[in-house]
């Protein structure tokens, strides 16, 4: 009967795994699959090569054209070809992928590749059509994986942001303190559960671990190792030594462990002042007087002793914090603080990116950082899984037994509200969405099929809405499979803002009050996720926010840490850290925008239910394992649909070569490299030599010009890499590593007078200022694009969100 009784006592979410000992399968798995994740599938680097019964295939960096609904990739490559016993040609190809991404190791892999167009410049004729045979038989065609920083380094030259959601920006309450402090956030009057053999009840809409003891009418709350007591939950707290005989009684394995081993109480230690509110609310807490650091280059300085994000600006006297991604303002330090998102100083965006305070970049409106953080937030996360395995694992209950609906603003539309589920009413159909994946049925309490279809009525919900989060998760299906996509919003990292200054943000803003139901023995309590309480902070190397602060309490903030298994009836409480597509914590965690729950070495994501990562889910995309090449070990895996494509991979694959990866592939068809002053070349297959671009027989006569000048240099200034044609090494390096082709031809070779994609129109002349300009671009966003995926792979091998987090050199700054 006890655990009957315990079943609809409901501390904050319900978890998400029925009992201890499938939650520790599902944690060993997770385990196992995030050492293969992190370590095994990833980008690893640029140019590839693939070999095909003898040809050789050396294919360079792919430069990114579009990334339609972050799905579909355009783009372009260039590449060498060295057929068995022949030699080698260069040329370009045009290509088209879908992509699934895998968030926890920020890889695109690609899948079922097309080669659209490939072009051979000044290659004979005759030949065009063999050695475009033997290149698309080599180039493989799914797997290859591909880092998503690179893939927006090439679209943050190109690909405006969007348009912000309608937010509500009006300023939490925000405390001000020099001393010790803590705050104490109760959504309202407080819930008390009770514990059992005990006339101790613990309040479970809070963040701390805060108890009444029925008997005497007092609070007791620790912080930390000190214990303090008051008579009101509103008023002055004192350090205390002495605990009412219940709180002996609290249970084991509940996660009351912790605070069991401040039982008694230790003497030593001072007590925090503790500022209170019933609603979500923001501390700065400076530990003493503030100490201001100027900015160089700037009039802006900031606090160094706090943990917030806390600026001055001597230009207009203003104070301006950040929280949750929003900036606001005030005179004064104690308030009132206002919005400050849409007149930000300018001096903010000059903040210099070595800087201690370099991660508020990601918050300035038309920052690099803050386009990056908008663009990646819609990049989406993808989960392939069986129908029947999903539809078996879907579970809803209501608390009394009956759904009861209300009504969404706006719409016709209505949203269950006595479950954590996200249930909405389309007419006489309903809707789940349940870990981002979508279920319909006839009625409320199911069952529960995969919707082959989503209405759209569901995505004109407004953020005022509780369910808005859903709005953000579509799928598509077959007869026996669900593909299900999830973007930041689902868990509750937003853009605000107009097209030109967007950024991102944890939460709508809107405020939603928690549901409580009396109607049993024992009182049932759910939140609804909010934006301020909880410490967010953007975290540029997981690409979503952070939640978890000292003085928010150790459980993050009310309703984000607590869960609750109702098949054994047991509650707990975790420290967390959240991120929208993920969390690690001290303990175990609880993601309050899709009530997950999950242990720290799994993280939470928007699969949770489903398995650790979306890429290798329920082993529907990829097998991982080693494999020997000549070149030594390396690793591969297999797609579900039975074609291999890898990090390093067999039959075809593609094995990252060690060299320059200087080799671009221009929108006029031709094949260019960049020497160290930026100069560009463009090269002939006719000749097997190089051209500065747009000078030296560029296009009309440069198979002529090239045999009348065997010792011209070509390089930036005519005094560069000089080639001489008649004494060519066979192993000379073409932008690093892979071999030019023999002179072979003269001066009378064809050239296929067609553009990269568009065979009707003539090639023209190489080294265009409208081609090398963009070449500029995209060697200016290759260099980025390693650079950010060289310091995630850096930061993921020094422990990613499980470490104390990071603080200076513009890194994220951990708030634990």
């Amino acid at each position: 009967m006890k655990n009957a009784f315990l079943i609809i006592i409901v501390c904050l979410s319900t978890v998400l795994f029925s009992c201890k000992k499938d939650k520790d399968q599902i944690i060993a798995a997770a385990e196992k699959s995030d050492t293969v994740n992190s370590k095994l599938i990833a980008d690893n680097g640029w140019p590839r090569e693939a070999e095909n019964n003898g040809t050789k295939l050396v294919y360079y960096q792919p430069q990114i054209d579009d990334w339609k609904d972050y799905k579909e990739l355009t783009g372009r490559l260039a590449f060498s070809l060295t057929p068995k016993d022949g030699k080698q040609v260069l040329g370009v190809a045009s290509l088209k992928a879908e992509t699934l991404v895998d968030k926890d190791n920020r890889s695109a892999f690609i899948k079922n590749l097309q080669v659209t167009d490939v072009r051979f410049p000044a290659l004979d004729e005759k030949k065009i059509p063999e050695m475009e045979k033997l290149f698309k038989e080599t180039l493989p065609q799914s797997g290859d994986p591909i880092s998503v920083d690179r893939i927006l380094a090439d679209l943050s030259q190109t690909k405006s942001p969007p348009k912000g959601i309608t937010a509500k920006n009006d300023p939490p309450a925000i405390f001000f303190s020099t001393n010790p402090s803590i705050l104490l956030i109760v959504q309202g009057e407080p819930v008390l559960v009770p514990i059992d053999k005990s006339d101790i009840q613990y309040v479970v809409n809070t963040n701390w671990d805060l108890f009444f003891d029925k008997t005497a009418k007092d609070y007791y709350l620790l912080v930390d190792n000190i214990w303090l007591t008051s008579k009101n939950i509103e008023g002055k707290w004192t350090k205390t030594t002495k605990l009412p005989s219940g709180l002996n009684n609290l249970p084991s394995e509940q996660n009351f462990d912790d605070v069991k081993k401040m039982i008694p109480p230790p003497s030593s230690g001072n007590a925090p002042e503790v500022f209170y509110s019933n609603k979500p609310a923001e501390l700065i807490a400076v530990n003493g007087n503030p100490k201001f650091i100027n900015i160089k280059g700037t009039k802006l300085m900031y606090i160094d002793n706090t943990e917030n994000d806390v600026f001055a600006n001597e230009a207009d006297g203003q104070y301006y914090v950040l929280l949750s991604g929003r900036w606001f303002k005030s005179k004064e330090l104690t308030g009132p603080w206002s919005y400050a998102g849409n007149n930000l100083p300018a001096d903010f965006a000059k903040i210099p990116k070595d800087s201690p305070r370099a991660n508020v970049l990601s918050s300035v409106p038309g920052t690099q950082e803050a386009n990056d953080a908008v663009m990646l937030s819609q990049v989406p996360t993808t989960a392939i899984l069986k129908k029947s395995d999903a539809e078996a694992k879907v579970k809803v209950t209501y608390d009394g037994g009956t759904a009861q609906f209300k009504p969404i603003e706006g719409t016709k539309m209505q949203y269950a509200s006595n479950t954590q589920e996200k249930i909405i009413k389309v007419g006489d159909l309903y809707y789940l969405c349940f870990q981002a994946v979508w279920f319909m049925s006839t009625s409320p309490n199911g069952p529960w099929k995969t919707a082959d279809s989503v209405p759209k009525e569901i995505y004109t919900i407004p953020p005022s809405s509780p369910v808005y989060n859903v709005t953000y998760v579509t799928q598509t299906t077959t007869d026996t499979t669900v593909e299900s996509s999830s973007t930041a919003g689902y868990l509750g990292a937003f853009i605000i803002g107009a097209t030109v200054g967007a950024i991102l943000t944890y939460g709508t803003g809107w405020y939603y009050p928690p549901y409580v139901y009396y109607g049993g023995l024992y009182p049932i309590y759910r939140p609804w996720p909010y934006a301020y309480g909880g410490g967010a902070v953007y975290n540029p190397w997981t690409g979503g926010y952070a939640a978890g602060r000292r003085v928010y309490g150790p459980y993050g903030a009310a309703g984000t840490s607590a869960w609750y298994n109702p098949a054994t009836g047991r509650y707990g409480r975790s420290a967390s850290v959240q991120g929208w597509y993920g969390g690690r914590t001290a303990a175990s965690t609880y993601n309050p925008w899709t009530g997950n729950y999950a242990r720290t070495n799994q993280g939470h994501n928007a699969y949770a239910q489903w398995g650790h990562s979306a890429a290798t889910n329920g082993n529907q995309w990829a097998q991982t394992g080693h494999i020997t090449t000549r070149r030594g070990t390396a690793v591969a895996y297999q797609t579900s649909g039975g074609k291999e494509g890898v990090i390093t991979h067999r039959r075809g694959g593609g094995t990252t070569v060690r060299t320059n990866n200087n080799l671009y592939a221009g929108h006029d068809g031709h094949v260019y490299k960049r020497d160290a002053n930026g100069n560009w070349s463009h090269y002939n297959n006719g000749n097997g030599g190089w051209t500065q671009a747009g000078t030296l027989g560029s296009t009309k006569k440069s198979g002529e010009a090239i045999q009348n000048r065997p010792n011209q240099g070509l390089g930036a200034n005519g005094a560069g890499e000089k080639i001489q044609r008649d004494n060519l090494p066979k192993n000379q390096n073409l932008g690093g590593e892979t071999r030019l082709a023999d002179r072979t031809q003269g001066n009378n070779f064809n050239r296929p007078e067609q553009t990269l994609g568009q065979p009707n129109k003539p090639l023209g002349e190489a080294g265009r200022p409208d081609i090398t300009n963009d070449l500029d671009r995209s060697a200016f966003s290759r260099d980025r694009g390693e650079s950010q995926t060289r310091n995630f792979q850096n930061f993921q091998h020094q422990g990613g969100l499980g470490g104390s987090g990071f603080r200076g050199g513009g890194g994220f700054r951990g708030r634990r």
